[in-house]
């Protein structure tokens, strides 16, 4: 029996969006924790090791800017304590969200919050420095307040105000349900649950037309996109509330690839395409 995920190529047609012209993404990159692709994904090498992406992505809309997780934050040490001594690893920590976002000059003004793909600590760490609201779903928040794997989460969001949206719209893309943020389809939350129970894919379309896809922990790797691959079984024991839930949404995420690009969130590859965010032109300056 084959162990690759089956998925037939998405043939139908692409949602309508409308982007704003000034509509714009960047790569914050914070940091990464090494690991075995044995680990990673099925079939890989415990030789090749891979160094896991902390990022974030900033979306600058007219309506207000969000970011897409948070990557690594100001005390991550202390949060990779927190964690089940086999969960731990060996990382580099770079510069926080925060900081980038204050050496870039940027207006924090403009940012309505942070929109989680899901909350384990990796991806919610940085809302330590941040201090802005936590744009999540019911399911995700229940998660968060309730499984161990929430303990990060529950630790860096305390006092923070919660953006709880509700998956009012269409099925998207094969995704059973989604909400559309700004009401123009240009960032539209996918429902794609099953490495927690409410685990999302946030869709982005440039005004260029491009598409991303960032599908947080769908696959940890581009390999699980491109090879068709899922975890290997100890590791999809532990890391997902869903297995089967999992391989459905990969294998719907594996039938856009040649229409989107998929960003796993820990892969650096990935984010290729995306710049990393410049400082501000000065007032007055040329844009």
């Amino acid at each position: 029996m084959s162990t690759r995920i089956s998925a037939e190529p998405w043939r139908g047609p692409l949602p309508e969006a409308h982007p704003p012209a000034s509509l714009r993404i960047h790569h914050l990159p914070t940091g990464t924790y090494e690991t075995r692709a044995a680990f990673a994904i099925r079939g890989g090498s415990f030789s090749d090791k891979r160094q896991f992406a902390a990022s974030a992505v900033l979306v600058q809309h007219p309506k207000g800017d969000l970011l897409i997780d948070a990557g690594f934050g100001a005390h991550v040490a202390d949060h990779i304590r927190m964690l089940a001594r086999m969960e731990r690893a060996p990382f580099t920590a770079t510069r926080t969200v925060a900081e980038q976002l204050n050496a870039a000059g940027y207006d924090r003004s403009r940012l309505l919050g942070v929109l989680v793909t899901h909350v384990h600590w990796d991806h919610v760490s940085g809302l330590d420095s941040l201090r802005v609201p936590i744009w999540i779903n019911r399911d995700e928040r229940r998660y968060g307040a309730e499984d161990a794997h929430g303990a990060v989460y529950r630790a860096v969001s305390e006092g923070l105000s919660i953006h709880e949206y509700t998956f009012d719209g269409p099925e998207y893309l094969g995704f059973p349900a989604s909400h559309d943020v700004f009401g123009d389809g240009s960032v539209v939350v996918a429902k794609a649950g099953g490495h927690t129970l409410g685990s999302v894919v946030v869709f982005v379309t440039l005004p260029e037309g491009e598409r991303f896809a960032f599908i947080g922990d769908l696959t940890w790797q581009l390999d699980g996109v491109t090879e068709r691959l899922e975890r290997p079984w100890l590791m999809r024991t532990v890391a997902d509330l869903d297995v089967g839930e999992v391989r459905t949404n990969l294998a719907r995420t594996i039938a856009l690839s040649d229409r989107t690009h998929i960003v796993p969130s820990h892969d650096l590859r990935a984010y290729a395409a995306i710049p990393l965010l410049s400082p501000e032109p000065a007032a007055g300056g040329a844009r």
